[in-house]
């Protein structure tokens, strides 16, 4: 979660330069990771004077954004600082990824640090959407118990969802067969089922590959890749695209459906009502298919896996035949958005040996640009750290980050 660090102008009132300071200290602590920070150090960062940091850190760690603990020697005469960290207890982010067999919850700290995850095995096709987000608050219920005894408080929950997500509603889902649910509003009155008595939390929600992407982005070690495209394959394909650190979302926020770009007119048909689409040739359900491996969910997927380990000839084929059609598709992409690199997650990411191969060489045969090689380091796989509930829960922690004032205790504010 690596931020542009820019102090205000003299213009601005005082109040607004001093929540903006505040974001900038709290920001240059939390991007230090597992290093050392320091008031002298994050001074020379953000362009502020030692003692304007030294009373911006004393408030925050007076408001419990912060902690110091031991010595860190700077190299350079004079006395040493003192390393400064995010705090591990103190506000929260709570992620709720809801997909098409599984749920999956998470919690992260202010460093972005997951700190509870619950995750359940859930085929959601064919249920109504209110008891599938239901069910979502309850284990959503449990995770916020488990936060709370490690003293996270958290403030907002961000809905990662399959399909077109915008202004607080599923328009259409294929794989889940919702069309215009209002998942946030419907998620929020079972979550305050669930914990009567206890603070609203506001809701949002995002594409859950927009947020695997944002994950990939912020905690996937990416070095300095701030442009790529990434893939999430699961019974469904999805698909963000990250241009210089920030999502492109289109003008009404569907962008990246990739799975639904059409491979053969006359192919299978699609859930969205098109035939062929990617995802009948490399989804879940059409590898399995092809592969010859009863049955679906993580189960599914595990014995495919086990059998590619294996050189089972059929699964091998399956999986090499998938990653063709993936690189055929993704070489439009690439000549059309020219991404710095192409990722690949869900089940793709324990498939890659197999099949990075055949979508390298689509890709290199497709590329115009002849900037494509097999083997370059332009195809990756997601790291595990990539996930959409966690990028959910990270998201919720930016508004904490660019403002920690509206989340502190009463005596900053």
């Amino acid at each position: 979660m690596k931020s542009n660090l820019t102090p205000l102008g003299p213009k601005a009132d005082k109040d607004t330069v001093r929540r903006s300071n505040l974001s900038l200290v709290l920001r240059a602590v939390r991007d230090e990771g597992e290093g050392e920070a320091t008031r002298a150090g994050v001074a020379a960062r953000v362009g502020l004077t030692r003692a304007a940091v030294s009373s911006l850190v004393e408030q925050l760690l007076e408001s419990g954004f912060l902690t110091e603990s031991g010595k860190t020697f700077s190299g350079q005469a004079g006395r040493p600082g003192t390393a400064l960290k995010t705090a591990r207890t103190g506000p929260a982010g709570l992620g709720v990824e809801v997909n098409i067999d599984y749920v999956s919850v998470c919690v992260v700290d202010l460093a972005g640090t997951g700190r509870v995850r619950l995750t359940e095995h859930l085929d959601n096709r064919g249920t109504p959407p209110a008891e599938v987000l239901a069910r979502a608050a309850g284990i959503a219920a449990r995770t916020l118990d488990s936060a709370r005894e490690q003293e996270l408080y958290p403030v907002g929950v961000a809905l990662a969802l399959p399909g077109l997500v915008s202004g607080g509603a599923v328009r259409q889902a294929p794989n889940l067969g919702w069309n215009q649910v209002p998942a946030e509003e419907l998620f929020a009155a079972a979550l305050t089922a669930e914990h009567p008595g206890h603070q609203e939390l506001p809701v949002r929600s995002e594409n859950e590959a927009n947020l695997a992407a944002l994950a990939e982005l912020w905690f996937g070690g990416l070095e300095r890749i701030r442009s790529f495209l990434y893939l999430t394959g699961e019974i469904g394909v999805g698909g963000a695209l990250v241009i210089d650190g920030e999502l492109l979302r289109g003008a009404h926020g569907f962008a990246g459906e990739i799975g639904h770009v059409v491979v053969d007119p006359n192919g299978p048909q699609c859930r969205c009502g098109s035939r062929g689409c990617l995802e009948q040739y490399a989804g879940q359900a059409a590898l399995l298919r092809a592969a010859g491996v009863d049955g679906g969910g993580g189960l599914g997927v595990a014995e495919l896996e086990k059998r590619v380990r294996a050189g089972d000839a059929r699964a091998v084929g399956a999986v090499a035949e998938a990653g063709r059609m993936l690189g055929r598709v993704l070489s439009g992409a690439v000549n059309l958005l020219d991404p710095d690199a192409v990722v690949l997650g869900g089940i793709y990411r324990n498939l890659m040996p197999w099949l990075a191969a055949p979508a390298d060489e689509e890709l290199t045969g497709r590329v115009v640009s002849g900037l494509w090689a097999p083997g370059g380091g332009r195809l990756r796989a997601s790291s595990v750290a990539g996930d959409a509930a966690r990028g959910a829960a990270a998201l919720v922690m930016t508004d904490v980050l660019a403002d920690p004032v509206a989340y502190a205790r009463p005596a900053m504010a």
